[in-house]
């Protein structure tokens, strides 16, 4: 064996792929987190005049759409056949669809104002927006793995993603409060922004797919059909817990952003205050995560950032009116936010390497649709949960901002953190389970990589 048969050369990836893939993948996300993040929920209900049960329902009704929308697209884009490769001509041409879908969230239908008409809007328009949403995205999550089959030049893409994912999570998280119409104002100016933030989304999206392409067909022809291929991915059981830390961190995510909405109407925590303890938080986790994932290990980070959070969500969730804590609580949210975007990804990548060395087969889109078919509920569970939970405390809808009482108010941050951290308590346990760590999957990894360069060459 020679010395190039041992050690494996490193890829390089161009920092102009590395730059536009991030750029699309950050205003895909953006689009997704305003609409999907509490933003929807909030414009149905409390400026159009939806009932909130009537809104749950959408979600759940949606969530019940996503076992069926998400897997179908990973099979599909696993198996498409074309000049630009697999992934791209979804991106590119579903590119100004998507971005039209979301500007047309905004804008009240000619339907008439009954709940009916609202809740058949709603429903419409998140079946539509997410099933563009599904194929772009899809496509954008599974092109680092093909982009590169190193683990070395997969984390530095994923590195920069994390530094545009902060901009797709904060503007949803710092925007939305501030153009949000409140229930009788004019929304023109607010329709205005969002229509401008589509079509820039629309626009970077569809030109970021001449700067990057899938480089290594890594995949290999499968017969199986979806049912067996979905079924293959519940069989690694690395995947099944890889599922429960993906399912937790869509959901805390997505309520955090949601809830984040409410917080600042009721509470006295300053928004600088909030967000600059948020932003050290992501800074801090990224360079954390960055330089303790190879000497300690994926697994071993995971950990120590889920038990870190669940701390800090458990304490807001019953001290969060105090600022002191409140600070303490966005920061680790950060350090959670940087875990989320980096580490996971990460060990999805060792998942779908884990499958290929024990099947031979590579299913990227498979794992992703999958994936999806799991988290997309998160997403729906979020969004229906929140707005009962604080109700039960006596949160009223139709009161001014900073008019709830203070059991309306514990009851925010009760549906705001306490589900978060229960549920960053049970990733940490299942981590107990993951299997792939030490020096035996190291040695996996380092034959499987070797086997791609040989197939590349």
């Amino acid at each position: 064996m020679n010395d190039n048969e041992k050690t494996p050369i490193e890829e390089k990836v161009k920092i102009s792929s590395k730059l536009w893939l991030c750029s699309a993948d950050c205003l895909c996300a953006t689009l997704n987190g305003l609409l999907t993040g509490g933003g929807m929920t909030y414009f149905y209900t409390e400026f159009l005049g939806l009932n909130s049960k009537l809104a749950g329902t959408v979600w759940i009704i949606f969530a019940i759409w996503n076992a069926f929308n998400d897997p179908l697209f990973g099979y599909l884009s696993d198996r498409t056949k074309s000049k630009l490769g697999r992934r791209i001509p979804y991106i590119r041409y579903g590119s100004a669809i998507y971005a039209l879908i979301f500007i047309v969230t905004w804008v009240k239908w000619p339907l008439g104002t009954s709940q009916g008409a609202l809740f058949f809007q709603m429903l419409a328009t998140l079946f539509l927006f997410d099933t563009l949403y599904t194929a772009i995205a899809t496509s954008l999550y599974v092109m680092p793995y093909t982009m590169a089959v190193s683990n070395k030049a997969r984390s530095n893409i994923f590195l920069w993603k994390i530094f545009f994912s902060l901009i797709s999570l904060g503007v949803p998280l710092v925007l939305f409060p501030l153009i949000k119409p409140q229930s009788g104002e004019d929304a023109t100016r607010f329709q205005l922004i969002m229509t401008a933030i589509g079509a820039a989304a629309f626009l970077i999206i569809f030109i970021s797919t001449f700067f990057y392409k899938e480089k290594v067909e890594t995949e290999k022809e499968e017969t199986e059909n979806i049912f067996k291929a979905t079924i293959a991915c519940f069989k690694n059981r690395s995947f099944v817990v890889f599922e429960v830390l993906s399912f937790s961190v869509i959901f805390i995510q997505t309520i955090l952003m949601q809830g984040v909405i409410y917080y600042f109407d009721e509470f006295t925590m300053p928004m600088p205050v909030a967000y600059g303890s948020l932003i050290l938080g992501g800074v801090t986790g990224v360079l954390l995560w960055a330089k303790k994932a190879g000497p300690w290990g994926i697994k071993k980070c995971l950990f120590i950032m889920c038990v870190s959070f669940a701390i800090g969500a458990g304490c807001m969730s019953v001290f969060g009116r105090n600022n002191v804590v409140a600070a303490v609580g966005f920061f680790t949210a950060g350090i959670c936010f940087a875990g989320g975007m980096y580490l996971v990804p990460l060990m999805n990548g060792d998942v779908i390497d884990y499958d290929e060395s024990v099947t031979g087969v590579r299913r990227e889109g498979m794992y992703a649709g999958v994936n999806s078919l799991i988290t997309k509920p998160a997403i729906s569970f979020a969004n229906a949960v929140f707005l009962p939970i604080a109700e039960a405390f006596g949160y009223d809808e139709s009161l001014a901002k900073g008019a709830q009482s203070v059991m309306a108010e514990h009851g925010i941050l009760v549906a705001w953190m306490a589900i978060p951290a229960l549920l960053l308590i049970i990733c940490a346990v299942s981590l107990k389970f993951y299997p792939l760590s030490g020096q035996k999957w190291e040695q996996t990894k380092r034959e499987l990589e070797r086997r791609h360069h040989k197939e590349g060459d």
